[in-house]
């Protein structure tokens, strides 16, 4: 796959499911895999030892996956007769994937032409799997994806909060995009202050909207800090208890991802099972670091366990190296600090006290400040503009795709 079309499917995928039938147990296994891809985190993936019969039979009964991939040891006409059989079963718009046991151009062609998505030759590696199956979601679904970018700071007092805080409101009023910024520090929030509200809600509380599946409880809880934000106005937990379970979190975080294109979430003062939870869904993490030696220590550390959370690629986590100059005779200078650290630094943003403390308490008057919102309007908004531009991009979604087997079929079969 070529690193342009990598970079378009590198992305988190739209909601979906996708169903795997093969006897093969490394296919299956390859295919179980997937689960560990942080793409996949809003993709219900079905794996069964089958084959082309068993797809057809199963879909006799119940809707298809949004895309099927099917295993097959010979391609001979019957096979091909077999495939017309399952299309005949499959919901409208369903995407195919055949994985056979020879690398032909004729046959690839051939399958192609019949309307399969794609053709794979056995044995298949996870990476693989997953770059073919994310590049047919995006054909089908569009890139309709919300971006989930979550603030992680290397140690307390990098400002990991604050910059959260003006990246939500840079992406809002600067960018224009809906945006919804959430804290996942519990009862030791202090977003409210910042954002100019008081918390009106818990993070508990609004798990438990989200588990009920109650939208009306859910947009009580938010303050709509301009026409393109919203903050959930949590905040109200108790300090020394966790404030919910990962679960709870992820399941939020489902429900408020189906309505905003793009979510900050700040986990600065999160406890380490929620971090783990949102750094596995995240399209894009954010390490904010200071350029102290003891900063820049732990900052490695947690970029190379995050790696290794996410399947030891880093794609997908950038880092900030904040206040510049505030102690220059103890920091590490960016050359030394990117070959320390093997890491390549997004941004460093110069130290103002005076900046960073009205951000801190009064950030929406800053970020439309010409003097002081200056400093991050031209340091961290071009990094976030650049994170968003795949996810923004929308001139994809909502085309309609001929499906699986339309060029032989020309129709779908929808059940109730």
């Amino acid at each position: 796959m070529s690193e342009a079309v990598n970079q378009g499917t590198f992305i988190l995928l739209p909601a979906a499911t996708v169903a795997v039938y093969s006897r093969d147990h490394e296919t299956l296994e390859a295919a179980r895999n997937l689960i560990n891809d942080w793409r996949f985190a809003r993709v219900q993936i079905q794996v069964e030892e089958g084959d082309v019969t068993t797809a057809t039979n199963a879909y006799k009964e119940i809707n298809s996956a949004d895309v099927v991939i099917v295993q097959t040891d010979t391609i001979e006409e019957t096979f091909v007769k077999k495939l017309e059989d399952l299309g005949s079963q499959c919901s409208e718009g369903t995407s195919a994937i055949v994985v056979g046991p020879v690398n032909d151009v004729y046959l690839y062609r051939r399958m192609i032409d019949m309307g399969i998505s794609d053709y794979l030759v056995r044995p298949v590696k996870t990476e693989i799997f997953a770059d073919v199956i994310a590049k047919s979601l995006i054909d089908k679904l569009g890139v309709t994806g919300s971006r989930l970018i979550a603030f992680v700071g290397a140690k307390g007092g990098v400002g990991a909060s604050t910059l959260a805080q003006a990246t939500a409101w840079g992406v809002s009023d600067i960018l224009g995009q809906k945006t919804m910024l959430i804290d996942g520090a519990g009862g030791w929030s202090t977003t409210g202050v910042g954002m100019g509200f008081e918390p009106s809600t818990t993070l508990a509380e609004a798990a438990r909207a989200a588990a009920n599946k109650d939208e009306d409880s859910i947009k009580r809880m938010l303050f709509r800090a301009s026409d393109k934000l919203s903050v959930l106005a949590s905040g109200g937990d108790v300090m020394l208890e966790a404030p919910l379970q990962p679960e709870q979190l992820e399941e939020l975080l489902n429900m408020l991802m189906v309505t905003y294109p793009v979510i900050i979430a700040d986990l600065s003062h999160a406890s380490e099972n929620m971090v783990n939870a949102v750094i596995s869904k995240a399209s894009q993490i954010i390490v904010v670091s200071t350029p102290t030696l003891t900063s820049l220590r732990l900052a490695r550390s947690l970029i190379q366990e995050i790696k290794e959370h996410r399947g030891g690629d880093d794609k997908g986590i950038e880092m900030i190296v904040n206040m510049q100059g505030m102690a220059a005779k103890n920091e590490v200078p960016k050359k030394d600090i990117e070959q320390a650290m093997e890491f390549k630094v997004s941004t460093m943003l110069p130290f103002d006290p005076g900046v960073f403390v009205a951000l801190e308490t009064q950030s929406k008057k800053f970020m439309s400040d010409a003097k002081g919102g200056e400093i991050l309007r031209k340091n961290l908004l071009p990094l976030v503009q650049k994170i968003l531009s795949v996810a923004v991009n929308e001139s994809d979604a909502g085309k309609e795709k001929s499906g699986f087997l339309g060029g032989i079929l020309g129709k779908g079969k929808a059940k109730g």
